[in-house]
């Protein structure tokens, strides 16, 4: 079947050659802000539930969808371009913990739809900033790469296509509720996010449009190596037949500790780079310290060395933190980048 694609599409294409792209911060760290009781992740719809679903923070993008609309207006009013989904658990696998495998399309498309609704009212008041919503996809919580048991290392807990049909679901919701992108988001297990990538590709080819896709994954220690033992390089290897918008790392680190493997991929990437680091490393209590502007001021190192089109922040930061770094961020010029270059595996 022919592909269309979006407008929306080419017009971030066209942005990131002109400037470096803001994207939002944690959903999260703003939705810890208030104190939810269970009712409020019950809501009338779940009212009767036969599980607790007290932080299952997807679901309130039914329940509570006041709360994440407030939450990506902030966002987008400190400045970012992208405001990603509350959607980074929302497949049937991570969703299955919380016995609510039949909410998943509704958990995708309300989120979708919120996001789109603020985004497009956003763009009205400031057409010369456009907003835009990028389609959160989680790693899950199952991996296809690691047993679960250490006494059966051939042992997996989920299968490459049970993964496969669980993105695919959430994709094609994701698209219905007017997503501009997708991000493939916190890959710690790249077989993962091959899956969501071959869901992707699928999800394009039964609708007949596509739109642009992130992949960002995570390096979760000092070693510089995913979760499944991958360098940086050796990421970025295994994802580029993919033709992807662009490709980065996000959270467990923060700015400062990101900065070698960004390098990596700045050197090396066809596509455009992105970074959205934690507001620093967690002290003893799990709570980020980083304020706004130390984060900046750390970022701004990759802005000077032209590592990055596109920047926001992870776990703990807030629209504080965005507002900080889009400032910092309007000063340099985007990472230029040939699309169609031939990398150097040597």
């Amino acid at each position: 079947m022919m592909r269309v694609f979006k407008d929306s599409g080419k017009t971030i294409k066209s942005l990131l050659k002109e400037r470096i792209l803001i994207l939002d911060g944690a959903m999260g760290t703003m939705i810890q802000r208030h104190i939810l009781s269970e009712e409020d992740f019950r809501g009338e719809r779940f009212k009767n539930h036969d599980h607790s679903l007290k932080g299952n923070n997807d679901l309130l993008s039914i329940t509570r969808p006041d709360i994440i609309k407030d939450i990506h207006a902030a966002y987008y009013a400190a400045g970012a371009d992208i405001a990603e989904t509350n959607t980074f658990s929302s497949t049937v696998i991570a969703q299955a913990d919380y016995h609510l495998e039949d909410a998943v399309y509704d958990l995708n498309f309300q989120s979708a739809k919120i996001a789109r609704e603020v985004a497009d009212e956003f763009t009205h008041k400031n057409p010369d900033k456009p907003r835009f919503v990028a389609g959160s996809i989680g790693p899950t919580n199952r991996t296809a790469s690691i047993s679960p048991d250490v006494n059966d290392p051939g042992f997996r807990a989920i299968t490459f296509e049970e993964l496969r049909a669980a993105y695919f679901q959430q994709v094609d919701a994701l698209l219905d509720g007017g997503v501009d992108m997708l991000l493939v988001e916190t890959v710690f297990d790249t077989l993962n996010a091959k899956a969501a990538l071959f869901a992707i590709d699928d999800v394009f080819e039964k609708r007949g449009e596509e739109v642009p896709v992130m992949v960002s994954g995570t390096i979760t220690d000092a070693s510089g190596r995913t979760l499944t033992g991958q360098t940086t390089e050796a990421f970025l290897y295994s994802l580029e037949h993919f033709p992807m918008l662009s490709i980065g790392l996000n959270c467990a680190l923060g700015a400062k500790q990101l900065r070698p493997y960004l390098k990596i991929l700045s050197g090396k990437a066809p596509f455009a780079v992105s970074a959205h680091p934690n507001a620093g490393l967690p002290n003893a209590f799990g709570q980020y310290d980083q304020t706004a502007d130390e984060m900046a001021e750390e970022v701004e190192d990759f802005l000077k060395n032209n590592f990055l089109n596109i920047l926001g922040g992870c776990c703990g930061t807030t629209p504080e933190h965005i507002s900080a770094i889009a400032k910092v961020a309007a000063k340099y010029a985007p990472r230029q980048y040939e699309a169609q270059q031939v990398l150097n595996h040597a």
